[in-house]
């Protein structure tokens, strides 16, 4: 160790101040801090020393995310299988001509194979949001003299885990690009955005290519023709916005099925289980807020047992209970990976209770009372992104008050 310590240390000359290479020093920084512990550390009295910085906190966000990244390549291969069992055509893509050409068959039982197909499209997804992100966030760095952080990766994997399989490469490229430059570097980079960028991503690509973020077609790595009955691609929150309640019920076992992850959807969202997987690793460290966590479903239960009381004859989406919803969509992601992030949440205990509870709210209300568009919680959560400065401001403010009061009654 001593000696790759000693190699970096030569190689880094040039890269330091006053060094032919100074405007590039970010880049060398970002490898050196990937290998060792910086060895500059605060030593005034002022400054609290932990042991988790940004670095192990990111990591620790990967970890937790990696049993639904799992999830994502079985479960891609899994609805494809399942689909082209049912009579639909493999998706014409070059996944579908390698999968066909090493000789493997579409057959749900064979897990490794539905793994390795989801993998032929997960992965190029995950591989072009990476790089695309490493080569956003090197050149910010290197424009404003800053070091690379780390924030990127869980954005990195966030992004490519809400995105649907046969979404173009490009449009990842683009979406991420976006994501990142306008949700996050305008405000000045990590730690300075108000919107969670992942968000910022899948919002700009649903309203700028809708055709291929969302609708029937883009949930499965198959596509249906003429000679196809009874078979859809469309997500069941979907089909439950245009029949109701009936329809989720009148499935057996479609409810751990949803819990499970067996359904379609964007490739890391569909499993509650993993999800709540997730969700304790981040409680485990404390990395993730239980206050927000609680907070999204207190919010979630409280409009939907509101919605079905009220009832609608036109809307069947007024009466599908809190279960449901809790289940389908990107709920349980949302509420553990996106609504958790820590930068752009509420900062204050109490705050991240309205801010959950405001989350859980407006997702019901996004999905019930506009059906085109059945997914409500990337709009709830950003919605929330805005409001978290002012809550925060309320609550602090309001304790001032009350410890005033207190002051001035001794």
């Amino acid at each position: 160790m001593q000696f790759l310590r000693d190699q970096l240390d030569k190689l880094g000359k040039p890269f330091h101040k006053g060094g032919s290479l100074e405007k590039l020093y970010p880049i060398y920084e970002m490898h050196d801090t990937i290998l060792f512990t910086p060895g500059e550390v605060t030593k005034g009295v002022s400054h609290v020393r932990d042991g988790l910085d940004q670095k192990r906190m990111m990591i620790t966000v990967v970890m937790a995310l990696l049993p639904c990244v799992l999830w994502a390549m079985y479960n891609t291969g899994f609805q494809a299988a399942a689909a082209i069992g049912q009579g639909a055509a493999a998706w014409d893509g070059w996944q579908s001509w390698l999968y066909e050409a090493l000789g493997l068959t579409y057959a749900r039982a064979n897990w490794l194979g539905c793994t390795f197909l989801g993998a032929l499209y997960f992965l190029p997804v995950l591989l072009v949001v990476g790089l695309t992100g490493a080569v956003v966030e090197i050149t910010f760095a290197v424009i404003r003299g800053h070091e690379v952080t780390e924030g990127f990766l869980v954005s990195w994997f966030l992004i490519a885990l809400i995105l649907p399989p046969t979404i173009p490469l490009w449009q990842a490229i683009l979406g991420t690009t976006f994501g990142l430059v306008l949700g996050k570097e305008v405000f000045g980079g990590v730690g300075m955005n108000i919107w969670n960028p992942a968000l910022v991503a899948r919002a700009f690509l649903f309203f700028a290519y809708p055709a291929e973020i969302s609708g029937d077609a883009v949930w499965t790595a198959a596509v249906a023709d003429g000679a196809v009955d009874g078979w859809s691609g469309a997500t069941w929150l979907a089909r439950a916005a245009v029949d109701g309640l009936p329809v989720l019920e009148a499935q057996p076992g479609l409810f751990m099925d949803a819990f499970l992850g067996f359904i379609p959807g964007s490739m890391g969202e569909t499993s509650t289980l993993f999800c709540l997987i997730g969700a304790g690793v981040l409680l485990v460290t404390r990395i993730g807020s239980h206050r927000t966590m609680l907070g999204v479903a207190v919010g979630t239960i409280a409009m939907s047992l509101l919605l079905n009381t009220i009832g609608s004859e036109t809307n069947p989406l007024f009466g599908v209970p809190f279960w449901w919803h809790m289940v389908l969509g990107g709920w349980a992601f949302g509420a553990v990976f996106m609504a958790t992030d820590p930068v752009s949440s509420a900062f204050t205990a109490i705050g991240k209770w309205w801010y959950g509870i405001g989350i859980g709210v407006f997702a019901v209300l996004v999905r019930v009372i506009n059906p085109a568009y059945p997914e409500g919680m990337m709009l709830a959560i950003l919605f929330m992104n805005m409001f978290a400065p002012l809550i925060d401001h309320f609550v602090v403010q309001a304790n001032i008050k009350r410890r005033k009061a207190r002051y001035e009654n001794a």
